[in-house]
């Protein structure tokens, strides 16, 4: 197994946690649970793989990856009940499986030959479409667009933190580990401490 694998199977695991929580949240079946799970652990993963052109999707190459999904979906089915707050809860495992996720995507980019752009669109594609889809499908309103908090930023610091470490002639692992951190430190920093960046206020037009 490849450090990048090892990184899909993580960035599928808590993903589909998230999914499975989004699930628990609005009462559904085991068979709602499985499909929440495997469509937040593979979307912004199976994105990615089409527009690198990289045949054939992760997932379809190795179906061990749903099968990651669908047991972290009936671990949550048994033992959502227990967490107090399930949004809380949601809330920071999809911080932890989007710097995963984030270093993953660039990551493969990287190993792939791609340019600069490329690696940093990459990240975050495979950090935010399978959380965006989960959202979308749930009828929530997407994280991504939740006012003053930090999200889209955070995929995109940690993709540019891949790029410079890479120029640094780091070690791959290094090079995911410090993408998966600035990430990661981001959206906890926004999460608990409130960090944010200006956001647009409109203002009457001028007569």
């Amino acid at each position: 197994m490849t450090f990048f694998t090892f990184l899909d199977y993580s960035a599928v695991l808590v993903f589909a946690l998230t999914g499975s929580l989004v699930a628990s949240r609005a009462q559904l079946d085991i068979v709602g649970f499985f499909f929440f799970a495997c469509l937040t652990a593979v979307g912004g993963g199976t994105l990615r793989d089409l527009l690198l052109d990289r045949h054939p999707v992760f997932w379809v190459e190795n179906p061990a990856y749903l099968g990651v999904a669908c047991a972290a979906a009936l671990l949550v089915f048994l033992t959502a009940h227990l967490f107090e707050s399930r949004y809380k809860l949601l809330l920071w495992l999809d911080a932890f499986a989007l710097a995963i996720a984030v270093a993953a995507g660039s990551g493969v980019a990287q190993t792939l030959g791609h340019s600069a752009p490329i690696v940093v669109v990459m990240g975050v594609v495979t950090g935010c479409m399978g959380g965006l889809m989960r959202d979308v499908v749930s009828n929530e309103v997407p994280l991504v667009l939740v006012k003053g908090e930090l999200y889209v930023t955070c995929t995109f610091a940690g993709s540019v933190a891949t790029v410079i470490a890479s120029e640094l002639e780091l070690p791959s692992t290094q090079v995911a580990l410090a993408c998966a951190a600035v990430t990661f430190i981001l959206r906890a920093g926004s999460l608990a401490l409130g960090w944010q960046l200006p956001v647009y206020k409109s203002r009457p037009p001028k007569v």
